[in-house]
């Protein structure tokens, strides 16, 4: 019968464990599932974070580039600037030199008008001229001196005839010449409006381009965005089903535990009914080998018994004869198995004692135990903390393997935490939960949720 119901409890123990073990087993899967939602979100996130490193190399080339073309149009727009006042003043000074040869042409035509006319008036009244000369010269110098004078004045004639040719020749000269400069700066003038025209159409397209970059790079943004939340909200998934495995496991733990503890308290209730019987047949085979001894009128026993039995069977006994008298060594007997009892429970009582004192020492070596501690990590960074580069609550500034957050305790509460000391400079956890800190946001992904003893030194 005893071994039938240890046995049903030890079936029972193992169905326990094994339904923890299929729950847990459904967390552990759980977990894995969410670590590799959070490896795909992260592959995507890292893919998003590349496409936008590209394309904002692509938009600042081409902003230099713009840049470059403004530069050519700003350039080509003041040369052109130039070159419209240099055709502006070429066709004035061309305009100026027409007037000047029309001037000149005009002062040939009467020049040549003039000595026309002197050559016509010589040649029709030559010969009357030469003897009216001849008559009214009262000397032959007087007569020299005027053929001079008819000499120089067509010798007069003729130079000027050729001063004006010479000049209207010049002016004609430098209006050609004024008229090909024009032309090369119009020439000029048309290349450089068309080379800005081109320009201008390049800082268009770029332009475009540049807008179109900027729309994919916010787009691949707000898609970076997206895969961060699922990175973060994986994390708080993972962190939450690692709690709930903790937590599953001490349940685990606990409901062993206890059938474990059921099991054995069946087993002493088994144990101790099976020792009552025992201790029944033992009484009675005492009772029928009693005997009385009247020499030394002493009550004699062949096999021992709790007290309450030996009163018992001297009651029974008290009737075999009625002069016999009870000694009383039943009672001293009783007497003496309470003080061993009471020497084993002192004994047990010292021992107990000795273990508690030797664990209270262990624990005042370490510190003071607060227990069994929720233990996360965190870094400096906006994920974590909102802003970057913040200073914690007391003031200080964190410091990878020295600074954590808790609350319920004041700062400067040194933490002895798996081997390491910490010191409390930050709140944002409750008590019983501490928060690490770490030099980086992988150190602190990669700590995840963990459970340990702490100490409190101060």
């Amino acid at each position: 019968m005893k071994s039938k119901k240890v046995l049903s409890l030890l079936i029972t123990c193992a169905m326990t464990a094994s339904m923890g073990t299929t729950v847990f087993a459904s967390t552990e899967d759980q977990i894995a599932a969410a670590q590799a939602q959070k490896q795909e979100a992260q592959a995507g996130l890292d893919q998003a974070q590349a496409n936008i490193s590209g394309l904002e190399s692509k938009k600042q080339e081409l902003e230099s580039y713009l840049s470059e073309l403004n530069s050519q149009y700003n350039e080509l727009t003041e040369s052109i600037s130039q070159l419209s006042t240099q055709a502006a003043e070429k066709e004035d000074e061309l305009n100026k030199v027409k007037v000047a040869l029309a001037s000149a042409k005009k002062a040939a035509i009467k020049q040549k008008e003039a000595m026309s006319d002197r050559i016509q008036y010589i040649y029709e009244h030559g010969g009357t001229t030469m003897f009216e000369a001849l008559i009214s010269a009262g000397s032959l110098s007087e007569l020299l001196n005027q053929a001079n004078n008819i000499s120089e004045l067509s010798k007069y004639d003729r130079n000027m005839l050729e001063k004006y040719e010479a000049t209207q020749q010049n002016i004609a000269d430098q209006q050609q010449k004024i008229e090909e400069e024009s032309a090369s700066i119009n020439t000029m003038l048309a290349e450089k409006g068309s080379k800005q025209q081109e320009v201008q159409n390049l800082v268009a397209t770029t332009s475009d381009n540049i807008s179109s970059y900027v729309n994919q790079i916010s787009a691949s943004q707000e898609e970076a965005n997206a895969l961060m939340a699922e990175v973060n909200n994986a994390d708080n998934d993972i962190a939450v089903l690692m709690e709930q495995a903790e937590q599953e496991r001490a349940a685990e733990e606990a409901a062993a535990q206890a059938a474990a503890e059921a099991a054995a308290a069946e087993a002493a209730n088994e144990e101790d009914s099976s020792d009552y019987s025992e201790d029944a047949s033992s009484d009675e085979d005492y009772s029928e080998d009693e005997s009385y001894d009247e020499s030394d009128d002493s009550y004699t026993e062949d096999s021992s018994s709790d007290s309450s039995d030996d009163y018992s069977e001297d009651d029974n006994a008290g009737t075999i004869d009625d002069d016999s008298q009870y000694t009383g060594e039943t009672e001293d007997t009783s007497s003496d198995d309470s003080s061993e009892d009471t020497s084993s429970d002192s004994s047990s009582d010292s021992s107990d004692t000795s273990s508690s004192d030797s664990s209270s020492s262990s624990d005042s070596s370490q510190g003071t135990y607060l227990g069994n501690f929720k233990l996360t990590a965190y870094c400096n960074c906006a994920i974590c903390c909102g802003t970057a580069g913040n200073a914690t609550a007391s003031g200080t500034m964190p410091v990878a393997g020295r600074t954590v957050a808790m609350a319920g305790v004041p700062f400067g509460t040194k933490l002895l935490i798996n081997g390491n000391v910490y010191t409390v400079e930050d709140l944002g956890t409750p008590y019983g939960h501490v928060d690490i800190y770490c030099s980086s946001h992988s150190e602190a992904l990669s700590f995840g949720l963990q459970y340990a003893d702490v100490y409190q030194l101060n």
